[in-house]
């Protein structure tokens, strides 16, 4: 019987591996609340939102979680204000900068979805060099979803696709879901098993429509910068009891 989740370097979530979910994603939702409900600038819940990433990437590694996707920026977050959207970019520089020798020493193999269009350059070198510098590790992988949109990443997928069958490469009665998948910013990664949303909200606001089809969704009040290790916990255990029947009936029913 295959031993629970444990380490060393921390609590054990006494779950059997093939109870956890293979990837989580996560829409970090609060930061701007977190800050106003205490009187301080919306930037100071962002800087604290990246705590709080760096401490889920962590914990998702050490409990052996083979990927997580972190809904960092979204295309609709360009009608933020000018200043607050200058300091998400320097947060993303600073963090990928920073971050680069630690992920690289703990294996972490990171990627990032989303358009470059409209990235500024500093950024968009910046993730580069990580991705590079990653490449080749085997433990955790991160994508960070970046100028990230769901319906966009549909319809970049369908633009692809009708190029390919304008072209004479694929014949549209040959398209399939699989089709779609392979054509997706995704192509692949594992389709999200758990997806976590913070700050109460209940909507998916455009992040993954295609891979979350069939995850598992936890909502918790919690505020991104306040998300720590406990909650994770939590939303993997509440997983963990779930029954995922993908459209048909659980065997432990007996009606299967």
């Amino acid at each position: 019987m295959p031993e629970p989740t444990s380490t060393a370097d921390g609590p054990a979530l006494d779950l059997p591996p093939e109870r956890l979910p293979r990837h989580i994603a996560v829409i970090m939702d609060g930061n701007g609340r977190w800050a106003q409900q205490r009187g301080r600038p919306r930037i100071e819940g962002h800087r604290r939102g990246a705590d709080s990433a760096r401490a889920m990437t962590e914990e998702c590694a050490r409990l052996g979680i083979e990927q997580l996707t972190l809904y960092c920026f979204s295309s609709e977050n360009w009608k933020r204000p000018r200043p607050e959207l200058d300091f998400l970019m320097s947060l993303l520089v600073e963090y990928m900068a920073q971050q680069r020798a630690e992920v690289v020493r703990r294996g972490v193999k990171v990627s990032v979805i989303g358009r470059r269009e409209g990235m500024p350059e500093k950024a968009l070198r910046e993730m580069d060099q990580t991705i590079a510098a990653t490449r080749g590790n085997t433990g955790l992988h991160v994508c960070l979803a970046v100028n990230y949109g769901g319906r966009a990443e549909l319809t970049d997928a369908v633009r692809t696709v009708a190029r390919e069958v304008q072209t004479g490469r694929l014949d549209p009665e040959q398209i399939a879901e699989q089709t779609i998948a392979e054509h997706l910013y995704t192509a692949g990664m594992p389709d999200p098993d758990l997806l976590i949303r913070t700050a109460g909200e209940l909507r998916v606001s455009n992040f993954l429509l295609w891979q979350i089809s069939y995850a598992e969704i936890w909502v918790t009040d919690c505020c991104w910068p306040d998300f720590g290790v406990p909650h994770l916990h939590e939303a993997v255990r509440d997983y963990a009891r779930r029954q995922r029947r993908f459209g048909g009936l659980s065997t432990e029913s007996g009606l299967a």
